[in-house]
């Protein structure tokens, strides 16, 4: 019984209604604003447009008459009418799109850039029909006032030069581009200039560029707003890889020389920038004389100025000591790696563990600054190391190394643990100095870092196993003992995370694990674990990545004890477990077995509990099963196999005739055409043994028409005798066998109207047994078909348990090459007795 509520939870005085009733009216308040701006029926009526107007009618009263939102609504759907009616659109349409743009607002505006952009990409008109009839409603919003829809119609306009001729170009852009660039214009209209100018360079010969564009970048590199400068300076890169070497060297270099001296802390950033990426163009003694100076005295000078030229010169140090590499003398090579170092350790020294609280704003935002510093230090390590050669790293940057690994910030280790592999790679026999470093990066406390860590987790372990030299050494790893605890400990870190996709990832990676360490420390220290995914983890995608991993241990381990209890484990925890979600996780298992293992390794062990699921109470895995069951059956060969198809056969027909679901009965029905299409493969030693066992010398004339019988499309007949293979003695010489499956092919479903009798085989489910005609070499006869009493096959009791496990119980296999596959020795279990199969006649009504 529930407690009776307390006093308070019954307190209707006056006072407490009083406070119901002015909660009541704020819910009112708060409500008003949402029925204030419901549509009133005369807006309704202005909105309304006749559902009788075709597109091009809709779209042209729209934009006449219509408001913004239903404006905007046409524009953005003018791809659309481009596609559908190029014509009509071009000639009613766009004049008012063009009226409506000169008074539109900033969303409208933003969507007729989208849009036009999408009618050049998607190709709706010839290059000349689209510059007639868009290019200048585009170069007449590009200064509009707002920088967004500026900048959203200048991009339009750069991919739209990409495919203009030379002449259009001359006379619409680059003609125009003389007045615009003077300064007598706005800041915002130099500002586009400049970055025409950089994309037009690409589309002129030297001559033109020379003569028209050059003189205009000049003047825009001297332009008296730092802005445009800038602006100017940062596209001297596209103009030098237009122009080539000669004119890079005498027009670009003195105006970059000048700029990288700029007052303007941005201009001198653009500069050096600039300078950084053109410097495969200068030769060496440009490098040496020209370059390498400003280098030095902007590395000098920048710890001074703002810390944003801090952030951009870390993030350009690895390209430069490359580009400059070889004209350094080694003062100067020590300067530079020492400068490195700093930049590496930059604003850790002010670390005094202070609340953030108590730090100022200002000061928060230059530690974020630093932070962004050592992140680029990070990202340059690789490229320094090679500054260093390889071989001096434990002396030059293992500290520094060792730093950035243990760096308070996330994004620092996040990046380091990125560059990793690339480090392992150059380190190569010296790959052992980082081992500790790849054990506390698998530790890291942000799941993050390990992320980035995993993306090349099986290279670097095989570097790590390997000396970093390319021969397979047998001694797994045995100078790491913190590796194994290690990734165990960052699989339950990912796994107790919500992060289920680093999960998975991790998971997926320890499938090079074979590789790496030897097989009893897989089976003691991950293979239940993986186990233990499998059955209790709620999410699919990580419950298969541990299912194929298992597999792929279970491929690995040469231990028939560990590989039989393990085979023993997945047959009675899954494909006999009492959750259907684990008898799911099964077949999944089985997928991978097929996959990764010869077919008579799944046939032995896994086709019969596989196929025994025929009869599992659950829909659902009826259904996965009915996918599964063309691989199952292309892992039989012919004849060694006849048995284990005739069981299979049996199972489809009695979903066939037995199955109540009727999502599960269409699948079968498909899934049964299916397997009637397949291919039989064929073990052709088997066939030629048996030949001569029957004292017959083997032609290949006739070899080749049975290996041609045999291979020749299996049917699923509605009725055929049920046989319980013998030993393989008794068994019936191959050519017998090629003509019975002869015979009773010319019975097959398909030859039968398989389709249109779909509804006679859902009647199968009532009879307990039936008369059947089976062919013979002499005709058509009557027979009495044979009752299976069959307790592998028998419905299991959904809620018995699953057996208990013991090592010692024999497992259900079906070994190749016995022909009786029904011997409770060889495979019986507690849950495959044997077959047991008696002939009952009955008399045929008259």
């Amino acid at each position: 019984m529930h407690p009776p509520p307390s006093a308070a939870a019954m307190d209707f005085s006056q006072n407490s209604l009083f406070g119901y009733t002015e909660d009541l009216q704020e819910l009112t308040i708060i409500e008003r604003p949402v029925r204030r701006s419901l549509k009133t029926p005369e807006e309704i009526e202005r909105l309304t447009v006749d559902e009788d107007l075709g597109d091009i009618e809709r779209a042209v009263y729209l934009l006449s008459a219509g408001q913004d939102i239903q404006g905007t609504s046409v524009i953005a759907n003018l791809p659309f009418l481009m596609r559908q009616n190029p014509a009509e659109t071009l000639r009613r349409v766009l004049p008012k799109v063009r009226e409506v743009l000169h008074v539109a607002g900033v969303e409208m505006q933003l969507t007729a850039a989208v849009s036009f952009l999408t009618i050049l990409h998607e190709e709706s008109v010839s290059i000349h029909t689209y510059a007639h009839s868009f290019l200048q409603i585009i170069l007449l919003h590009l200064e509009h006032r707002d920088a967004g829809v500026s900048n959203a119609w200048l991009e339009t306009l750069l991919s739209v030069i990409e495919v203009l001729p030379k002449e259009t170009l001359r006379h619409e852009i680059l003609n125009p581009l003389v007045s615009k660039a003077q300064l007598s214009q706005t800041v915002q209209s130099r500002l586009v200039s400049c970055k025409i100018l950089g994309k037009l360079t690409n589309k002129f010969d030297a001559h033109t560029i020379k003569r028209e564009i050059l003189p205009l970048v000049k003047s825009l590199c001297q332009d008296v707003e730092y802005e445009v400068r800038s602006c100017m300076c940062r596209q001297l890169e596209n103009i030098a890889q237009g122009i080539g070497t000669d004119l890079t060297k005498s027009v670009v270099l003195p105006e970059l020389i000048e700029l990288s001296r700029d007052e303007g802390c941005s201009v001198r950033l653009a500069a050096f920038e600039t300078l950084v990426n053109l410097l495969d163009i200068f030769d060496t003694d440009d490098r040496s004389q020209t370059i390498l100076p400003l280098v030095k005295s902007f590395c000098e000078k920048s710890f001074k100025a703002d810390e944003s030229i801090l952030i951009s010169l870390s993030f350009h140090l690895g390209k430069l000591c490359h580009g400059l590499y070889g004209i350094f003398t080694p003062d100067q090579h020590l300067r530079f790696l020492e400068f490195y170092k700093k930049l590496c350790t930059l604003g850790l020294q002010q670390e005094n563990g202070h609340n953030e609280n108590q730090i100022p704003p200002q000061i928060l935002e230059q530690e974020k600054k630093y932070t962004s510093v050592r992140k680029n230090c990070a990202y340059n390590l690789p490229a320094m190391i090679v500054f260093v050669d390889p071989k001096n790293f434990q002396l030059e940057l293992y500290s520094t190394f060792f730093c950035l690994c243990h760096d308070p910030e996330v994004p620092v280790r996040y990046t380091i643990a990125i560059c990793f592999y690339e480090v392992s790679k150059l380190l190569n026999s010296g790959v052992y100095l980082i081992h500790k470093e790849l054990i506390t990066l698998l530790q890291d406390e942000s799941l993050e870092v390990l992320d980035a860590l995993i993306d090349h987790l099986p290279e670097i372990l095989e570097l790590m196993s390997t000396g970093g030299e390319s021969s397979i050494q047998e001694n797994k790893l045995p100078s790491l003992p913190d590796l194994i605890p290690a990734l165990t400990a960052a699989e339950q870190r990912a796994a107790a995370s919500l992060k289920w996709r680093t999960h998975e990832k991790l998971l997926q990676k320890y499938a090079c694990l074979p590789h790496i360490i030897s097989s009893d420390q897989i089976y003691y220290r991950f293979l239940q674990r993986m186990f233990t995914i499998m059955m209790t983890n709620k999410v699919l995608p990580v419950q298969k990545a541990a299912s194929r991993t298992l597999c792929i241990f279970l491929r690995y381990n040469r231990k028939q004890e560990q590989r039989l209890e393990v085979i023993q484990k997945l047959i009675e925890q899954l494909g006999q477990g009492k959750s259907y979600w684990n008898r799911l996780r099964f077949l999944d298992t089985c997928e991978f077995i097929i996959e990764l293992f010869s077919k008579s390794f799944f046939c032995k062990y896994f086709f019969l509990p596989a196929i025994e699921l025929t009869h599992d109470p659950v829909a659902n895995v009826r259904m996965k099963l009915c996918y599964l069951l063309p691989k199952v059956k292309s892992t039989l060969k012919i004849p060694e196999d006849k048995h284990l198809l005739q069981q299979l056969e049996m199972c489809v027909r009695k979903l066939l005739c037995q199955e109540k679901d009727k999502d599960v009965l269409a699948i079968v029905k498909r899934t049964v055409l299916e397997l009637d299409r397949m291919e039989m493969s064929m073990d052709a030693e088997q066939l030629e043994k048996e030949k001569q066992q029957e004292g017959r010398p083997v032609n290949e004339k006739t070899f080749e028409k049975k290996r041609r019988d045999i291979k020749t499309p299996t049917a699923l007949p509605k009725s055929i005798p049920i046989a319980v293979p013998g030993p393989s003695s008794s068994t019936p010489s191959a050519s017998k066998e090629i003509k019975k499956s002869k015979l009773i092919r010319s019975q097959s479903i398909n030859n039968q109207a398989f389709h249109a009798k779909y509804g006679n085989l859902d009647k199968c489910a009532s009879k307990t047994s039936t008369a059947a005609y089976t062919p013979s070499a002499s005709g058509l006869a009557k027979t009495s078909m044979i009752s299976l009493t069959d307790d592998s096959f028998r419905t299991r009791n959904a809620t018995s348990l699953p057996p208990s496990f013991s090592p010692n119980t024999p497992l259900p296999s079906t070994s190749r090459g016995t022909g009786n596959s029904v011997d409770p020795k060889s495979s019986g279990g507690k849950d495959l007795p044997p077959r047991k199969a008696t002939l009952k006649s009955r008399k045929s009504n008259p």
